[in-house]
């Protein structure tokens, strides 16, 4: 279908182009040619020989230019990757569509400069001059038309590229080609046209007048369009990245431009597209880096040096472990013992995340949170406390068949990168994470399986501090001092 309709178009472009070729010069040869104009003999031999000379030129450039750009792009037809000599030729292809609308109109320019020479001499560069600029107009307007019709098939060659170089000329030689055909030549022929009639000495003022009008109308509306053109042909590719950044700038990573420009302007996007797939895939890691290490950590490790080392912080610490692990494993399906503990770590991330607290460590079948590090909380006792209720509860009304210690301590920890500086991790070391793991075995002997430090208590604010109440002292294993111990009163909720 992408051949057929590509096929059309040019068919169809290159048969308009040379009918806006034949009325240029049948509109010029009018205004230009010396008085008293063209012979009757001329004007006969001219109208059999435009049609029948167009016609050819349509019959052969569709048959040279079209069938010879579609065996270029071939490859697009068989639906493979084209090679680095087949993608060069495929966008050269507008080129190689002009140089065979040049080579026709430059016969053409041969054919009736002979015919004038052979019938009315006097008018020969007057005819050469005609023929030659509206072959200018027929190429300029062939080479933008082929460009746009083609853009598919560039899409297609340059797609999944990163091109190091201009694959069809640069921008500076687009603009230089353009300015010669929409400026340069159409000018070129106001100054040949003053320089023949200066020479003749027999054109009078209104004929010299109207001939330059014409051609300034010509120069007007033909560099117009090619300035308009090639302001596309510039700026649609531009506003391609603009509009992509607008899409990674609001979070869409999978945006990708096409590429259907082999200049710099196909470099740019062609370079977007890689940029694009590099910003997903460092999107893509920071998101497996938080959930592996949480969301804090990972801004803190890309905000920062990552070192080895940590400072001293006041931070709360929940320990949460479940019960009866070693015979839940040994009595159900492993698949279903996975299942379990996934429901249960659910409810404990998700009371800890609501409280701005970071899971640092899954391990096995407990987990260690902190609250207070590596993001400082002023009223981190406070949110470790009530996400240490939160969690009992839920774990008593959604996943009963999961019960848990939970223990909560308070106090000096060093928080920092632990390890090799070729794999280390984010944790907390001292005395509170040691008190919560202790804290947290004897609560799995208690009946609301939750207990805290008084250290924490005190550390509290006073509507969470009133939630809870102390029991007893214990002095912990591997501790030389006694701790209180709190527990929640008994129609305590969460604040």
């Amino acid at each position: 279908m992408l051949r057929r309709r590509v096929q059309g178009l040019l068919t169809g472009t290159l048969i308009a182009t040379n009918v806006i070729g034949a009325l240029v010069v049948v509109g010029l040869a009018a205004l230009l040619m010396p008085a008293p104009g063209m012979s009757g003999d001329l004007i006969r031999v001219t109208a059999i020989a435009v049609p029948v000379y167009v016609v050819s030129a349509v019959v052969v450039g569709a048959l040279w230019g079209t069938r010879g750009a579609l065996r270029t792009l071939r490859w697009a037809a068989e639906g493979r990757t084209p090679t680095d000599d087949e993608r060069v030729s495929s966008l050269r292809v507008p080129l190689r569509l002009t140089l065979v609308q040049a080579v026709l109109w430059g016969i053409a320019t041969v054919v009736f400069g002979v015919l004038a020479a052979l019938v009315q001499p006097r008018v020969v560069l007057t005819e050469l001059l005609v023929v030659a600029f509206a072959g200018v107009v027929v190429c300029a307007i062939a080479y933008l038309a082929g460009e746009f019709i083609l853009r598919p098939y560039a899409a297609l060659a340059l797609s999944g590229t990163l091109p190091s170089r201009p694959l069809s000329g640069g921008v500076n030689l687009r603009m230089l080609l353009f300015w010669c055909l929409g400026t340069g030549v159409p000018v070129a022929g106001l100054v040949v046209t003053a320089v023949l009639a200066w020479a003749r000495g027999d054109v009078s003022t209104t004929k010299l007048a109207i001939s330059v009008i014409a051609l300034g109308l010509v120069v007007l509306v033909f560099g117009l369009l090619v300035t308009v053109f090639t302001a596309r042909a510039v700026v649609n590719p531009i506003r391609s990245v603009q509009h992509a950044l607008g899409r990674v700038r609001a979070g869409d990573f999978t945006v990708e431009i096409p590429v259907y420009d082999g200049t710099e302007l196909g470099l740019l996007q062609a370079g977007f597209n890689g940029m694009a797939v590099g910003l997903a895939e460092r999107e893509r890691l920071r998101d497996l880096f938080g959930r592996h290490v949480g969301e804090d950590v990972a801004s803190e490790a890309m905000r920062t040096s990552a070192e080895l080392g940590g400072t001293v912080r006041t931070v709360s610490v929940l320990f949460v472990d479940l019960i009866g692990s070693t015979a839940l494993a040994a009595s159900r399906p492993p698949e279903e013992v996975v299942g379990l503990l996934n429901r249960f770590f659910a409810v404990v991330v998700d009371e800890i995340d609501r409280n701005h607290g970071l899971v640092n460590k899954f391990v096995g079948d407990a987990a260690l949170a902190i609250f207070g590090a590596p993001v400082r909380l002023e009223d981190h006792a406070t949110l470790a406390l009530s996400a240490g209720r939160a969690i009992a509860r839920r774990l008593a009304e959604e996943v009963p068949e999961c019960p848990a210690g939970i223990g909560v301590a308070t106090g000096e920890v060093v928080a920092g990168n632990v390890g090799d500086p070729r794999r280390f991790e984010y944790t907390v070391i001292g005395d509170p994470v040691n008190e919560a793991a202790r804290l947290t075995e004897l609560a799995k002997n208690v009946e609301a399986r939750l207990l805290a430090s008084w250290t924490a208590i005190e550390s509290a604010a006073e509507a969470e501090a009133a939630q809870w109440k102390a029991t007893e002292d214990v002095t912990l294993r591997g501790r030389s001092r006694p701790t209180t111990l709190a527990t929640p009163v008994a129609d305590s909720r969460p604040l």
